[in-house]
């Protein structure tokens, strides 16, 4: 029987920073997981290329661009490790990147790029990796067992003894690259309390019949405004929308759908910094054209025919249009109101909410009120924005951990 330091169950993101940095820190680090292949999501992220953090992001503001049931929680672990840090490490490896927008940076070439930098970091932590290598289960031994050991976990392989064991296996999303609840059983097994996962960052749906109207625009992407919630609780984004035959998608679509409750409205301006009833009366003094050859100036022409064949008071010349339906068909496109059915699911979340409650953990060393045993990632009650805030997250509570575990070099 091999017996470790640590023992970190899950290579994604979280899972291969926390091991590398504790192995370099002088533990004695295995590291392992059910799949075939390490770091499956950051394969696929950004199309291929990683969008593998942010900018933007704030550590003394979490709540901007993180929410869970205490988004204060993630202050410690991402103002000690910030997104200027791993881009160092970046700039180490030689890895070029770019910004896209709004803070998110990108890698040039491909998502493989940084899973061989973290693999990289695992070997110069002489980590010892099991891959496929499925953990049956986590016991925790006897206090004061001579061993000196606090767990003994059954592997595929042969069973292990641990004075740290790490859960970094991620959420629910995507099931097809392996996502599992292997992290909330774990959790509850120790008495560490779940909030009820749900999809994050996912598509939303509508039902067929009232959705067929729209379901001919599937394709179609356009800048909006997009909000969910009243008061207090309302979340507002300016981003891409994309109609897709189910539903709705884009990067709009899935920033809100991280708010969004079923039964909960959402609503659209589908021509945000347009004051869409001041321009139509202005053509309507001036043009003979038809409405929605008007609308298509503000909107595409795709949409503006189709939003203009619901109602025939729209299907005219605009010098013969009432003042009424112009503005009807403003506040129609302004404030576009419609209430999802549901969303695509885990199957397409890009991040799954809720998980390993911020209450049993430490925000200083991601440890639970089970001695020894750590929560990093995904797992955790702590989901970012879409744009590489989540990533962020993983290289952040996985430093913390990993520093935990082995105060000093």
């Amino acid at each position: 029987m091999q017996s470790f330091d640590a023992v970190v169950i899950g290579a994604g993101a979280a899972g291969l920073f926390c091991a590398g940095v504790a192995g370099q820190r002088g533990l004695k680090v295995l590291l392992a997981d059910h799949s075939d292949k390490v770091g499956e999501k950051i394969r696929i992220s950004g199309g291929g290329r990683c969008n593998f953090t942010n900018r933007d992001l704030d550590p003394r503001a979490p709540h901007k661009h993180f929410l869970g049931e205490n988004p204060q929680f993630c202050r410690s672990a991402l103002s000690r490790y910030t997104p200027q840090d791993f881009i160092a490490l970046v700039q180490r490896h030689g890895i070029a990147f770019h910004e896209k927008h709004k803070g998110q940076l990108f890698g040039d070439r491909s998502s493989e790029d940084f899973i061989r930098m973290l693999r990289a970091e695992c070997e110069a932590g002489g980590v010892a990796h099991w891959q496929p290598c499925p953990v049956r289960e986590v016991s925790a031994l006897p206090d004061g067992d001579p061993s000196g050991f606090r767990y003994r976990l059954t592997t595929d392989r042969e069973p292990v003894l641990a004075r740290h064991v790490v859960i970094a296996t991620g959420g629910l999303s995507i099931p097809k690259i392996g996502a599992t609840d292997f992290g909330y059983r774990i959790a509850r097994q120790f008495g560490v309390r779940i909030v009820e996962p749900r999809p994050a960052l996912v598509p939303l749906t509508f039902d067929g019949e009232s959705w067929a109207p729209y379901s001919q625009l599937a394709g179609l992407s356009l800048p909006v405004a997009i909000e969910t919630g009243e008061k207090k609780e309302k979340m507002v984004f300016h981003e891409d929308l994309l109609f897709t035959h189910r539903g709705l998608s884009g990067p709009a679509v899935l920033q809100i759908s991280s708010y969004w409750r079923e039964g909960q409205p959402i609503r659209i301006d589908l021509a945000p910094d347009i004051d869409l009833h001041a321009e139509l009366l202005r053509a309507k003094a001036s043009s003979r054209k038809l409405i929605a050859n008007e609308l298509a100036a503000f909107v595409p022409s795709r949409l503006a025919d189709a939003w203009a064949s619901r109602d025939p008071a729209w299907q005219r010349p605009i010098n013969e249009a009432g003042d009424k339906a112009l503005a009807a068909l403003a506040q129609g496109l302004s404030r576009w109101t419609l209430v999802p059915s549901g969303s695509e699911g885990y199957r397409k979340a890009e991040v799954t909410a809720g998980g390993v409650d911020t209450r049993d953990l430490s925000s200083q060393t991601m440890e639970s009120r089970q001695p020894g045993l750590y929560f990093i990632g995904e797992v955790v009650d702590v989901t970012g924005w879409l744009g590489g805030y989540n990533f962020q997250w993983a290289w952040a509570s996985a430093y913390a951990c990993a520093h935990a575990m082995a105060p000093s070099v």
